[in-house]
């Protein structure tokens, strides 16, 4: 970087703005300016930061890597200056604009997303893209405001505090038990088909937690012949079609065992469960919209 050539927040708004649009044309005219005052913008912006941020053809033009990474931390921070004009001028009154949020897929499809009704009726100025991942995300790299993460993360660069305890329980169909017989004790389980999950971020199985006879926490390794990799719902919708034994949340099987068609077993080895957790990045300034939808979960959640 050039030394003594101080930053200029316009020239980066003109950057951010031509990156979005894919044409220098479309960004002057957006701002008022002409193309040739938008493109010696963003020459100097280049030539302060000693990199190429855009690929120039005579149609278009686009980002190159570095542009990318530099768009994606501009866009956010005039996104901030944005929030924070707002909050000092009292103009934002009612939250609004784009939230993304990652979440683990079993959670986000059985505990976020049917509370998603009532968080859109109250909120009808935010636009909600939600993604179900178990998969670690980059909030940088990939753009999203929040991610529901189960555990706890011990990492300095993430704010990120316990939404609740999700309830464990061992479930299957009558259909399998019928046919294999109920387990009665942990150890039973080696007898059984039991339905394995892999995480995506370690590569390992997750073990089963119970509580033995004298009330002591243990951790039950399980070695099966049936494995699903990355996505706990479809390890749900194997014991839902009678696979055998699996280990889930309460909150995944509970319409199925209103209705009857799973059986919880192994009970007196229960009252385990696992941490579920909001994370957002540590510097990152929390926008009206995301705090709506923070305050509005962990209300929703012990409800």
């Amino acid at each position: 970087m050039a030394a003594g050539n101080p930053l200029q927040p316009g020239g980066i708004e003109q950057f951010c703005r031509a990156a979005e649009t894919g044409s220098f044309t479309s960004a002057a005219e957006s701002l008022g300016l002409t193309p040739a005052a938008v493109s010696r913008s963003i020459s100097r912006l280049e030539q302060r930061l000693g990199v190429r941020l855009f690929i120039r053809t005579t149609r278009a033009v686009r980002l190159t890597a570095e542009g990318e990474l530099y768009w994606k931390e501009c866009h956010q921070a005039l996104e901030q200056i944005a929030e924070a004009e707002r909050a000092i001028t009292g103009s934002q009154t009612v939250p609004s604009g784009p939230l993304r949020i990652s979440v683990s897929a079993a959670y986000g499809t059985f505990r976020l997303l049917p509370l998603m009704p009532r968080f859109t009726a109250l909120y009808p100025q935010i636009d909600i893209e939600i993604s179900l991942s178990d998969k670690i995300i980059d909030f940088v790299e990939e753009g999203f405001d929040l991610a529901i993460r189960l555990g706890i993360p011990q990492d300095s660069r993430l704010v990120a505090f316990k939404l609740e305890e999700a309830s464990l329980g061992v479930f299957a169909t009558p259909a399998y038990l019928a046919k294999k017989g109920e387990p009665n004790r942990i150890d039973d389980l080696n007898q059984h088909d039991c339905i394995q999950y892999i995480s995506p971020n370690t590569g390992r199985p997750l073990q089963w937690l119970f509580t033995d006879e004298s009330g002591n926490s243990v951790e039950k390794p399980i070695t099966s012949r049936m494995r699903v990799l990355n996505d706990a719902l479809g390890a749900v919708a194997w014991v839902n079609a009678g696979g055998g034994l699996y280990q889930t949340y309460r909150f995944a099987v509970g319409d199925a065992l209103r209705r009857g068609e799973l059986v919880e077993v192994l009970q007196k080895y229960g009252g385990r469960s696992r941490p579920f957790s909001i994370l957002y990045p540590q510097n990152r300034h929390l926008s009206a919209r995301v705090r709506a939808f923070v305050e509005f979960l962990r209300s929703a959640v012990k409800t």
